[in-house]
């Protein structure tokens, strides 16, 4: 509304700067063989040339550095300690690579700290395919040394390691597999003796504790469905828990394992496969007498030092201990079998984390330790098979 009426040609254009040339993005122009007449009758396109020189292509061919997160790298220095940070980097990383057997990928020509990372992820990725018992891998930054530390841990698999003795007393008072059942009475036997797995009729026992509770339920409650079926049931599962137990806990049952071994003489597919798990269970007996299932059983929470030293932290409110999910008992059948595990559910559903085998190995150029899993690998297989066979 304010400008000047009738101002139009009064003005001239402003003229514009002249830029610099540009640089073209690709150097040179794809030409054709064209002709200044019309060509008639032929369908064929003119022939292309290529450009004399590459074009940007080559980007699909391009392999980019990984982008650096703060979380894979736990130590932050100053450049003017970079040096010393990657020198105890590869110290240690030599260390663990032969420890464990495997090939690093060349990283010391990348820059830093992109050679760390690198390096880092590379060795990740080989140790979940090189080690069965892998968890995690931690680079620790502790006074003046920076070193891997690495944790190794069985997974259990939320599964309940419960091993019945009921079938095995019924196997025992049986013609036809009555041997076969002596083999299981041995493994039971060093289960029991040697690996400390509990007995659920130990008053210091887990289950010994859950069994208790169901009388109690059915004394209260007379009008529990199927109340009747249950006592028996439960009767029985104490009748033959204190008989079994004379037996499993009898340390003649270990002596003459070898001897049983030597002398059995499978004859159908269930005697064999009895007599293939004590084999296993033997040879374990022989490679580790005195080894306890606990003997590596720490917590997740239990790793509170920056270094992950050990830390005997315990909280029975939160943790659900080995001797919970590992334990004998007497049957996987029936009303009274139903109650306990949905209670023993239901109990472990409360629980934040579980109580499994666990070590740690810290490559700080001292002695690596000689600590493994192999012991509770193998158990945890035997057990498995054992709960198998008896149910």
């Amino acid at each position: 509304m304010n400008a000047t009426k009738n101002n139009i040609g009064n003005n001239s254009t402003t003229r514009r700067k002249k830029t610099k040339t540009t640089a073209p993005t690709t150097k040179g122009i794809r030409r054709v063989d064209a002709s200044n007449e019309r060509q008639l009758g032929s369908s064929e396109r003119p022939t292309e040339i290529s450009s004399n020189l590459s074009t940007s292509d080559a980007f699909l061919k391009t392999c980019f550095m990984p982008k650096l997160k703060e979380n894979d790298i736990t130590v932050k220095q100053t450049k003017r300690k970079s040096a010393k940070i990657e020198r105890d980097f590869y110290k240690s990383l030599s260390q663990l690579a032969k420890h464990y057997d495997i090939t690093t990928m060349p990283t010391q020509h990348f820059n830093y700290p992109y050679n760390i990372s690198l390096a880092l992820r590379d060795i990740e990725a080989q140790l979940k395919t090189k080690s069965e018992n892998w968890q995690s891998i931690r680079l620790i930054k502790k006074a003046s040394k920076t070193y891997f530390a690495i944790e190794e841990r069985c997974n259990t698999g939320a599964t309940l390691f419960y091993v019945p003795v009921v079938p095995l007393y019924q196997f025992l008072h049986n013609k036809v597999h009555r041997k076969a059942a002596c083999l299981l009475l041995s493994v039971c036997a060093y289960l029991y003796r040697n690996a400390d797995v509990p007995y659920y009729r130990l008053e210091d026992s887990y289950l010994y504790y859950n069994y208790e509770m169901l009388n109690d339920w059915l004394e209260q409650d007379e009008e529990i469905e199927d109340s009747q079926n249950s006592k028996k049931e439960l009767q029985r599962a104490e009748i033959i828990g204190d008989m079994m137990g004379q037996k499993i806990s009898n340390h003649k049952n270990v002596l003459f394992f070898e001897q049983r071994l030597k002398r059995f003489r499978p004859k159908d597919r269930f005697d064999k496969e009895c007599l293939q798990l004590a084999e296993k269970a033997f040879k374990l007996y022989c490679d580790y007498p005195n080894e306890s299932i606990k003997r590596n059983a720490h917590y997740n929470n239990a790793v509170k030092s920056e270094d992950m030293d050990e830390d005997d932290y315990y909280n029975e409110e939160t943790v659900v201990a080995m001797d919970k999910y590992i334990s004998f008992f007497a049957e996987s059948d029936g009303l009274i079998y139903d109650n306990l595990t949905s209670m023993v559910n239901n109990e472990f559903n409360e629980y934040a984390e579980t109580q499994e085998p666990m070590i740690f190995k810290t490559f700080d150029a001292s002695n690596i330790t000689d600590k493994n899993l192999d012991f509770e690998n193998q158990l945890f297989k035997v057990l498995n098979e054992l709960c198998q066979l008896l149910n």
